[in-house]
Formats: C-alpha cells, sequence, structure tokens
C-alpha cells in the first residue's frame, strides 16, 4: 500500500471514531510542531501542518488514534498492525 493509500485509510478511521481532521497552515514561534490532538467545544479535532510530508501526517495521525480504543469497531489489517507497531515504540 502506497502512503497516500495509507493516510486516506488513517483519515477514513479517524472520521469513524468521531476525530475531524483538518489540515492547516502552521505558522509562528509558538507552534513548533507539525500539528496534534485537541478537543475543541467536546469535539476531538486533529489539526496537522499542511505543509508536512506524508510520511510525517501518517506518523502524526497514527499517533493520535493510538490514543482511542478501537477494538470495538473494524480496522483493516495492515491499519490495526501499524496503530500496534507504533504503540510499542
Amino acid at each position: 500500500m502506497n502512503d497516500e493509500a495509507l493516510l486516506n485509510q488513517l483519515e477514513e478511521l479517524a472520521e469513524r471514531m468521531a476525530i475531524a481532521v483538518r489540515y492547516e497552515n502552521i505558522t509562528g514561534e509558538d507552534s513548533p510542531g507539525s500539528g496534534g490532538l485537541c478537543r475543541i467545544q467536546g469535539q476531538y479535532v486533529l489539526i496537522v501542518h499542511s505543509r508536512a510530508t506524508v510520511r510525517e501526517k501518517i506518523r502524526i495521525v497514527t499517533k493520535a488514534l493510538r490514543q482511542f480504543d478501537f477494538s470495538e469497531i473494524y480496522v483493516r489489517p495492515a491499519l490495526r498492525e501499524l496503530l500496534e507497531r507504533s504503540e510499542e515504540r
């Protein structure tokens, strides 16, 4: 599976878990990272720097998703393996 397809599947999983994924241009001294998970008015929102590489976007989305319990939803085996492997690091 190529990186673009993997990112799309991670975004779909986030959507099924009611996590909005937004790509924004993150600039300024107060924002040294490439994005992260936050809560806005009780809703989870994952903000990802729009200029991040596809690999970096995958890393950010994966890091955010592994904070949640996805055992009750179907997750494609490749995604589940990625999420579980990420937890070990």
